[in-house]
């Protein structure tokens, strides 16, 4: 049975706002461990972000990390690669049109042993990459413009599917928004799996956002709509603040979201008694069970801290940090970019003090062509880094901070 979520605002007596101070513990840059490169080229052991004439265009790719196993999504290239943390790959599916038929991967054939091989598949531009407990490959597929629809209701584009592939990189069936062999989607923000290999699409439409959950079968569960008008206030800010929501993240092992949502509040020019702009009043985390849209939780994110002096003179200026993603045991890990890589706050959703774990992640200026992060659901951060001359991938083993914080 399909449930079709309206959110509006609504009193919710249950939902507030905790007025303790939050527990924060700073704690030094996370140490990077670099694991592999890949050249940048259409070779099997290549990674084509750009194409053949170098031109820097719109360059699309993913990255997930599950099990000390890679899963890259190339979307110039039009591949999607699995390799080992050393580097070395294990399969390929290829689109066999704008790639070379690999060299050292051979296809799986039914009842001959193989260890490394590759299947074909006209994928177009592979993009946003998650993988299952099955270790089945969900990926977002972004079809060529002539195929491109629009919805006049939400004045979006339809333009993209996510294709599935079992363990072994074989297709199996295509979702689209009303499940398997479905009609195309808007522009797809995220995918996720959670609970029971459930998948999750995270879509951003001109109107709002859509979130459409499958179970692993393929079938639509709920579909959850959070329009623009009726993103959550906190009781106690309403007609004080209005509302932009940054991201939406899943839980990896129950059916909840988790919605960040920034609240601005209007500045006036003293002088003249007219609107000026506006500034952050805060920033809330919502976690919402998908099953009936109903909120169990919120929690008060912290603002990232910017600070320069002039002429004797310091100024801060309160930034909000974006949503990066969520673990298993409920933390929520946000970021925000920096001079030498990326500060990251590192929020515990089951505590009711709100603790707090400030650290940050290093990348060089020349690695920052593109990049693609994946937050496993043990917690260790992963990231394709690009530069001039290779791709690289890295993790961070974020997943000790929540060890020590839990004993």
């Amino acid at each position: 049975m399909n449930f079709f979520i309206s959110l509006k605002l609504f009193a919710l007596s249950f939902i507030f706002l905790s007025a303790v101070s939050c527990r924060q513990k700073a704690v030094e840059s996370i140490v990077r461990e670099d694991l592999f490169s890949l050249g940048i080229g259409r070779l099997e052991d290549e990674i084509a972000f750009y194409n053949q004439e170098d031109d820097r265009g719109r360059s699309r790719g993913g990255v997930c990390m599950r099990d000390g196993v890679f899963y890259i999504s190339d979307g110039d290239g039009q591949k999607i690669i699995r390799c080992n943390s050393y580097g070395n790959i294990l399969s390929m599916i290829y689109n066999d049109e704008t790639n070379p038929v690999p060299l050292t991967l051979k296809p799986k054939e039914d009842g001959k042993a193989v260890t490394r091989w590759a299947f074909t598949y006209p994928l177009q531009k592979p993009g946003k990459i998650t993988v299952d407990s099955r270790k089945h490959i969900y990926v977002e597929d972004r079809l060529s413009d002539e195929r491109h629809t629009i919805d006049n209701e939400s004045k979006s584009v339809l333009d993209s599917v996510v294709l599935h592939f079992n363990e072994e990189g074989r297709f199996l069936e295509y979702l689209g928004q009303e499940g398997l062999g479905g009609s195309l989607f808007p522009h797809i923000e995220g995918i996720f799996t959670s609970v029971n290999d459930d998948l999750a699409v995270v879509c951003r439409l001109p109107t709002g956002w859509n979130i459409y959950w499958f179970d692993a079968e393929g079938v639509l569960l709920y579909l959850v709509k959070i329009k623009n008008d009726s993103v959550p206030i906190p009781a106690d800010r309403r007609n004080l603040v209005f509302a932009s929501l940054d991201g939406i993240t899943t839980a990896p092992d129950a059916r909840k979201l988790y919605i960040k949502v920034d609240y601005y509040r209007a500045t006036f020019d003293e002088s003249t008694k007219t609107r000026a702009g506006s500034e952050i009043d805060s920033s809330v985390i919502w976690v919402m069970r998908v099953e009936d849209g109903s909120y169990e939780k919120t929690i008060e994110a912290p603002l990232y801290e910017m600070s320069w002096t002039e002429i004797n003179r310091k100024t801060v200026v309160k930034i909000p940090y974006s949503l990066l993603g969520a673990t298993k045991s409920e933390s929520v890990f946000l970021f925000f970019p920096e001079e030498t890589g990326y500060a990251l706050s590192v929020l515990d959703m089951r505590d009711s003090f709100e603790r707090q774990i400030q650290t940050s992640v290093r990348i060089n200026a020349d690695e920052l062509q593109f990049n693609a992060f994946d937050l496993s659901m043990d917690g260790i951060l992963s990231a394709m880094l690009v530069s001039d001359w290779a791709v690289k991938f890295v993790w961070w083993r974020t997943d000790k901070l929540l060890i020590e914080r839990n004993e």
